[in-house]
């Protein structure tokens, strides 16, 4: 069993998409894709003939158009998913904290992680959290936007800060050319 991961970086709105996948089964996920590289999303998930079973949101704001609702056109099989404060019209689950969801032998935790906005969810594969715009490296989330929450953002930051010291943390954007920080 082996997790196949990829950090794509889009360069106009400094934005990572993820995308991982059981390498056996080749059940896949990806995580907050972007409008301006759907083409290149979709193009290597066919290249590398994954089955693509969910298509996920850490956030729902206007700095991050996704590109949930074409993918999921494209991949009719895939599943869309959102922290269940983000009621979006495409959304086919809806998921709270703590919940769980499987690709392959792969779990993916849901952890709620709010004050970027009130919907923000950070989503755990085994060593790897995925913190969209709650948790940047050396940095966080605003949370003057419309539902945003400075105490909110404090005390999410806080709890994802008891992960295991082992935990590789990875954000929806990078302004200063990092990819990842622990």
């Amino acid at each position: 069993m082996s997790l196949f991961f990829r950090p794509l970086f889009e360069k106009e709105s400094s934005t990572y998409t993820y995308l991982l996948a059981d390498s056996d089964t080749k059940e896949a996920i990806i995580i907050d894709a972007v409008a301006e590289t759907q083409q290149r999303d979709i193009g290597l998930i066919e290249e590398l003939g994954l089955d693509l079973k969910y298509i996920i949101e850490t956030h729902v704001h206007a700095d991050h158009i996704t590109s949930s609702c074409p993918l999921k056109q494209k991949f009719v099989n895939a599943q869309i998913v959102l922290g269940e404060t983000n009621p979006v019209a495409c959304a086919d689950v809806l998921i709270k904290d703590g919940d769980n969801l499987q690709f392959g032998q792969y779990d993916i935790t849901a952890m709620s992680t709010p004050g970027h906005t009130d919907g923000c969810m950070s989503f755990i594969v085994g060593d790897k959290v995925f913190t969209g715009d709650a948790l940047l490296i050396r940095s966080c989330g605003r949370c003057d936007f419309q539902g945003g929450s400075a105490e909110k953002l404090f005390d999410s930051i806080s709890r994802l800060f008891t992960l295991p010291d082992e935990t590789y943390v990875y954000p929806a954007h990078d302004y200063g050319g990092r990819t990842v920080s622990s």
